[in-house]
Formats: C-alpha cells, structure tokens, sequence
C-alpha cells in the first residue's frame, strides 16, 4: 500500500519568532525552544513534525513534555495541546501569512 507523501510546513522565521516568546507552560524567559508536536504532522523517525506545529517552551517543560516520565502519554499530549494553542494566540496577527495556522481540536 502506498501512502501519499507529506508536504512539511517549514518555516526558520516561525522558529525565531515562537523561540522569542516567553514559555507557554510556566512562563519562563529564558532559554526558549520552538518544540515541535509528538503528535502527527508527518512526525517520523528522525523527521520534525510540520513548523506550525510548534509550542513555546522553556528547557525544563520541553523535556516535561519529551522524557516526562512522571506524566502520562495524554498528560504530556494535553499539556503540549495547551502550551500550542497559546503560543499561536501569543503570536495573533504576526503568525507568517505564508505559514498557515493549524487547526487542531483542544
């Protein structure tokens, strides 16, 4: 059976500007990472889901979400869900016209 292939959102300026926000979990200002989704959009081994699915995380709750071994697999999905969803309302009108804005159910 063959699957279509994945047309990836890429988008270094999306990166810079969520890296730029403050941490969507806890606040943090320093050290911010644009951390990817676990979860779809064309994750694969070795391969970073799509740009646009990205949260604003500090070191400490990225690696919550990555390695949290004190969290279930829907603790971490819901806790990255939230952290997302926020990020893209903190970036409101500055979002990049030629990224487009995922859609995902919270």
């Amino acid at each position: 059976m063959m699957f279509p292939k994945h047309n990836y959102v890429r988008s270094q300026k999306l990166l810079k500007m969520v890296a730029s926000l403050d941490c969507q979990c806890c606040g943090e200002s320093y050290g911010i990472q644009a951390a990817h989704s676990n979860w779809g959009g064309g994750k694969g081994k070795g391969i970073k889901a799509d740009d646009n699915l990205v949260a604003a995380l500090c070191l400490k709750c990225h690696y919550k979400i990555d390695q949290g071994a004190h969290l279930s697999k829907d603790e971490r999905k819901e806790m990255w869900l939230k952290a997302h969803k926020a990020t893209v309302e903190a970036l409101g009108d500055r979002w990049p016209t030629e990224v487009p804005i995922p859609h995902l159910p919270l």
